[in-house]
C-alpha cells in the first residue's frame, strides 16, 4: 500500500521534544497583570495568539490585540469571543511600522504591558528583503519602545530569538539590533532621575513547534503528499518549544524582570533535524527511507547549523523560576549606534539592499553571512569592533 492511500497517524507535537513540556503555570503572573490593560502586537500570530489565549485566563484590565493581518486577527477574536466571553478586548488592524496609527493607540488606550511579538522571522525571505526586515523588526520595535515611555507604560516585553546571538542572517541581525536599541532605552534611562522607568524585558528562545511557517507544518504536509521529506542539512541543529511553553515564559518573564534583563529559556537539549523529520515519519504510523524518503537540500541563504542563546561575554544568572535564566547584556557605545541605526531606518525606506546589510554589519559586526550574497561584506568589512565591546 502505498503511503499516500495509508491513514497516516496523527501524534502529539510534544512527542518530539524529547523531554517533559514544561507545565503552564500562570500563579504568580496574576498580581503584577489583574487590572491591566494589556498590547500585544502580533497578536494574531503564532506567539502572540497564545500569550493572548493565556493573558485571557488573568483578571486583566483589557487585551488589545494589534495586528496587520485582518483575517487572522478576525479569527481570534470570534476564537476568544467562545471561549472567554467576558473578557474585554478590542481588535485593532495596526502596522507598527505605521507611528502616527500607533500613537493613538497608545494615546487612547494607555496600555500599561506592552508583549511586542509582530516581527517577520522567515530567514530566506528576509535574506532577499532586508529592507522589510528592518522597517518590521527594528523600526517597529523603535516605535513601540518609544511610545512605551511616552506614554509611561510599566513593562515593555521584547521577543526575540537564538539567532540574533552571532546572527548569519538579515533577520537575525535585524533582530540583534532591536535588542541593542532596546537596551539603549534602558541606560538611557538610567541616566535619568526622578522619573517613571519602563521595565524593559527581552526574552530570547529557539524554534517553537508548530508555528506557522515552522519546519514541522512543512514536514506534516510532506508526509501526507506521500514524501519525500526535505532537510537542508543532515547535521543541522535546533532548540525547540512548544507554543504554550515559550509564551508562558514569556508571560513570566515579564513579571520576573526589573529592566534591562535579557531572559533565556532552557528548552532542554538541542534536537537534530533529520533525527526529528524520522520520528516524524515512525510517530504518522509509517518507515523513514521505505515509505517516505528524506532528502538533504542544501542549507539555505542564511542558514547555519547550529544556534546559540548567549553571546560569549553575557554573564548568566538563575531565577526562581528553574525553566528561565538572566543575563545581562554586554555593553554598547550608544553614541556610535544610534546615529547608524537611524541611518539603518532611512536607507530600508529606499531598499537599496547592499547598503542595508552593509549598515547591519557596522551595527552588529559579529553578523558574518553565510551561504549568502552577502558575504562579500564580511571580506572588506572593517568596522572596528572594539567600539562595541
Amino acid at each position: 500500500m502505498s503511503p499516500k492511500t495509508r491513514i497516516i497517524k496523527k501524534f502529539r507535537i510534544e512527542d518530539l521534544l524529547g523531554r517533559v513540556p514544561i507545565q503552564a503555570n500562570v500563579d504568580f503572573s496574576v498580581d503584577n497583570l489583574a487590572g491591566k490593560t494589556i498590547l500585544i502586537t502580533g497578536a494574531a500570530g503564532s506567539i502572540g495568539s497564545e500569550i493572548v489565549r493565556q493573558l485571557c485566563s488573568l483578571d486583566v484590565k483589557m487585551l488589545l490585540l494589534c495586528d496587520i493581518a485582518e483575517s487572522p486577527l478576525y479569527l481570534l477574536g470570534m476564537e476568544i469571543n467562545a471561549a472567554f466571553p467576558s473578557v474585554k478586548k478590542h481588535l485593532l488592524v495596526a502596522d507598527v511600522r505605521n507611528y502616527n496609527r500607533m500613537e493613538s493607540i497608545f494615546k487612547h488606550y494607555r496600555p500599561q504591558y506592552v508583549y511586542h511579538a509582530a516581527a517577520y522571522k522567515h530567514v530566506p525571505l528576509m535574506e532577499e528583503q532586508p529592507s522589510e526586515a528592518i522597517l518590521a523588526n527594528v523600526l517597529g520595535t523603535k516605535n513601540m519602545a518609544d511610545l512605551a515611555v511616552n506614554y509611561q507604560a510599566e513593562c515593555f516585553v521584547m521577543i526575540s530569538t537564538d539567532k540574533a546571538v552571532n546572527p548569519s542572517n538579515v533577520m537575525g541581525a535585524s533582530k540583534r539590533i532591536a535588542e541593542i536599541y532596546i537596551q539603549y532605552l534602558v541606560h538611557r534611562q538610567a541616566d535619568k532621575t526622578g522619573e517613571s522607568r519602563v521595565h524593559f524585558i527581552t526574552t530570547r528562545f529557539g524554534n517553537v513547534l508548530g508555528s506557522n511557517g515552522s519546519v514541522i507544518p512543512l514536514f506534516e504536509k510532506q508526509i501526507e503528499a506521500g514524501g519525500p521529506v526535505t532537510v537542508t542539512h543532515p547535521d543541522i541543529i535546533r532548540y525547540f518549544m512548544t507554543i504554550p511553553e515559550a509564551c508562558n515564559l514569556v508571560l513570566k518573564a515579564g513579571c520576573l524582570g526589573q529592566g534591562g534583563e535579557i531572559f533565556v529559556f532552557d528548552m532542554g537539549e538541542s534536537i537534530n533535524i533529520k533525527n526529528m523529520a524520522e520520528s516524524m515519519i515512525r510517530l504518522s504510523g509509517l518507515e523513514p527511507y521505505k515509505d517516505i524518503d528524506i532528502v538533504i537540500t542544501g542549507l539555505r541563504p542564511g542558514e547555519k547549523l547550529f544556534e546559540e542563546l548567549l553571546y560569549d561575554k553575557e554573564k548568566i544568572l538563575p531565577t526562581r523560576h528553574k525553566k528561565i535564566m538572566v543575563s545581562k547584556p554586554t555593553a554598547c557605545n550608544y553614541e556610535e549606534v544610534l546615529p547608524l541605526i537611524s541611518h539603518l531606518i532611512e536607507t530600508a525606506e529606499h531598499t537599496d539592499q547592499i547598503e542595508i546589510v552593509k549598515l547591519m554589519k557596522e551595527i552588529v559586526p559579529e553578523f558574518v553571512s553565510q551561504n549568502s550574497v552577502y558575504h562579500s561584506l564580511d571580506e572588506t568589512n572593517s568596522i572596528d569592533a572594539r567600539t562595541f565591546v
